[in-house]
């Protein structure tokens, strides 16, 4: 466990989250358009506040990351993005899911290195599979 602004947290981003925190926000991966219809996007809508048709971005406890509109070089900007919004607001935590991994079709070592500027970001924390392929 890690602690981040007095509460524990998980080393690794969990395989099914159903809760987060008041300070907590759920990383999943988008599309451009926003159509959060299958997966972890989904789940965002669902239970989280992700909003229709924004595929980018913070949107309620959720920050949306597209991962469907090419190969992972059209993905890495987004990251970068996100990772500087996370530097940025530090009253955050945030929990990236294993965007691109799913319905986008990408594998863990394909997505995992866009993370590496994330892994000691104290208020980011990773998937165990990402973890592993970045160490």
């Amino acid at each position: 466990m890690k602690v981040y602004n007095n509460i524990n947290r998980p080393d690794f981003t969990p395989n099914f989250i159903k809760s987060l925190k008041s300070d907590e926000i759920f990383v999943f991966g988008s599309n451009l358009a926003g159509a959060h219809g299958g997966g972890a996007a989904r789940i965002a809508v669902e239970d989280f506040g992700a909003i229709w048709g924004q595929g980018v971005g913070l949107q309620g406890q959720c920050y949306a990351i597209p991962t469907m509109q090419g190969g992972v070089e059209t993905i890495k900007p987004y990251v970068d993005n996100f990772i500087e919004f996370a530097k940025q607001h530090k009253e955050l935590f945030f929990y990236v899911t294993r965007i691109g991994c799913g319905i986008a079709g990408f594998r863990d070592s394909e997505i995992a290195p866009l993370f590496a500027k994330a892994i000691n970001i104290p208020n980011i924390t990773l998937p165990e599979s990402f973890v592993s392929c970045i160490k």
